[in-house]
């Protein structure tokens, strides 16, 4: 929020005031032209105590022109009264008659309540941007319950019993964390006792977070708890090729998501050095982290899914709930907190390794990205929702490294044999001596003598005899 500086506005008034009206409207600053909308202003000092406090300046258009306003006696106690008795918790902002330029104006300041949510005439809003708008029953029940401090995961599940509990995941699982952190060994324990020991359960009663990893059927309880996967035709979600819907618990569903993604990205490979180099269209681990963080990190509150989206030129993975507050998604390519929005979660995935260490994720994704040879990633906020994007890159052996590359023409090879190595390799074609004479235009008895090169230099395997015989790169071969 930026707030006025009372010292400095007494001997500089004029640009602290310059200063507000060069900006336009934002998620904490309101133009209103008079008092007359003082319902308007109501839900908008609602809206900044629900978010992070802000500045409303009455008598001024929408347009930052200055108009003014009539102002009697009891101007400014009439429309505090109706704050306060139009607000619940009741909220007593700043408000204060201000002068420019020989105008008259109200400046009312709002601080971001410690009470949430603030209602106005009933109702709970929100500042997005340079709106107001209505909080929706998600939201409204999300920020409930982060104002009690008990977070989603860590609620009862009322219904949910012992049984609804898969055993053999429970024992996976401190298994690999036992392996992965020494999570103390604990031999015969009972999967009751062991949820007990990782905080799961309460008074003999289950909380959310073990329905989500260990459930049976996690979405007999929360429906919302599941990857919708997408591969679109070109580059716009209109058609899709493939969809498919991941549920199951979320532990399985980062290895489902992840074989989704590697079934529909490209993997491109060449001879470098006498190696054959395969690599990805993107890095795998920033990609597994990303699902990673949509799946740990989400609002389960909301009854949307996560989505995994591919396009011909990116992937884009989005999962309901915006960043935790104060994060923003420029914190997120710098050093920043951890504030997990599902601490429980968070907890188990980090024991399992998962999550390697809190709050370096997002860091490590553009890492890789551009390790990988790509641009930076987009990480935005949208329509209550957070979204991480990928962009392919122009052209996929281009991010093979040709550090180590020996000039295959000082080794004898002619301009027909590197290109038909080339075919072999990358493309994983196979050549017939009919084949080759027809695509380098040569006699049958120099694509023999080729090919005898290069099955003597240990580039190619003959497979088969007589008229079934055929030719393949060698996989494994010598190097230099």
């Amino acid at each position: 929020m930026w707030k006025i500086d009372r010292e400095r506005r007494k001997n500089n008034e004029n640009k602290v005031f310059d200063k507000l009206l060069s900006e336009d409207e934002s998620e904490t600053l309101e133009f209103k032209k008079s008092t007359g909308e003082w319902r308007e202003i109501i839900e908008t000092i609602s809206a900044f105590a629900n978010t992070g406090g802000g500045i409303i300046l009455v008598g001024i258009s929408d347009k930052v022109e200055v108009l003014g306003l009539q102002i009697g006696k009891r101007t400014i106690e009439d429309l505090t009264n109706k704050i306060k008795e139009n607000t619940d918790p009741k909220i007593f902002p700043t408000l204060s008659f201000e002068n420019i330029n020989g105008k008259n104006i109200i400046l009312i300041e709002i601080e971001e309540s410690k009470s949430k949510p603030v209602f106005a005439f009933g109702r709970a809003y929100k500042r997005v941007g340079k709106s107001t708008l209505r909080m929706s029953k998600d939201e409204l029940e999300r920020v409930i319950i982060e104002g009690k401090k008990v977070y989603w995961d860590e609620q009862i599940c009322e219904e949910a019993k012992l049984e609804d509990i898969d055993k053999e995941k429970v024992r996976e699982f401190l298994k690999k964390a036992r392996f992965e952190r020494r999570l103390e060994a604990i031999p015969d324990i009972s999967v009751g006792e062991a949820l007990e020991r990782l905080h799961l359960n309460k008074n003999n009663k289950l909380k959310n977070a073990p329905i989500l990893l260990f459930g049976k059927n996690p979405q007999k309880f929360f429906l919302q708890a599941k990857l919708r996967c997408a591969r679109y035709k070109g580059t716009t979600p209109i058609t899709f090729i493939d969809l498919r819907i991941v549920e199951g618990n979320i532990i399985d569903q980062v290895g489902e998501a992840e074989k989704f993604v590697l079934s529909h990205i490209k993997m491109a490979a060449k001879i470098v050095g006498f190696e054959r180099l395969e690599v990805w269209e993107y890095p795998i681990n920033a990609l597994r982290e990303a699902i990673v963080n949509a799946i740990c990190h989400r609002d389960y509150a909301y009854s949307s899914d996560i989505t995994i989206g591919i396009f011909d030129d990116r992937i884009e993975i989005s999962n309901p709930g915006t960043l935790p507050e104060p994060l923003t998604p420029e914190d997120l390519k710098r050093k920043h907190k951890s504030i997990p929005r599902n601490p429980l979660v968070a907890n188990e995935f980090f024991l399992i390794r998962n999550i390697e260490q809190w709050g370096e994720g997002t860091n490590k994704i553009v890492k890789w990205c551009l390790e990988h040879g790509l641009r930076e990633p987009d990480f935005e906020e949208i329509a209550g929702g957070f979204l991480v994007r990928f962009y392919a890159p122009d052209d996929i052996l281009s991010l093979i490294p040709e550090s180590g590359k020996i000039n295959l023409e000082e080794l004898g090879l002619n301009k027909r044999q590197i290109k038909a190595l080339e075919i072999m390799v990358n493309k994983r074609e196979k050549f017939t001596i009919k084949k080759y004479t027809e695509t380098f235009e040569v006699s049958k008895k120099t694509a023999i003598r080729d090919f005898k090169e290069l099955i003597k230099k240990e580039f190619t395997v003959k497979v088969g005899d007589k008229k079934g015989a055929y030719y393949v790169a060698r996989e494994n071969v010598p190097k230099r």
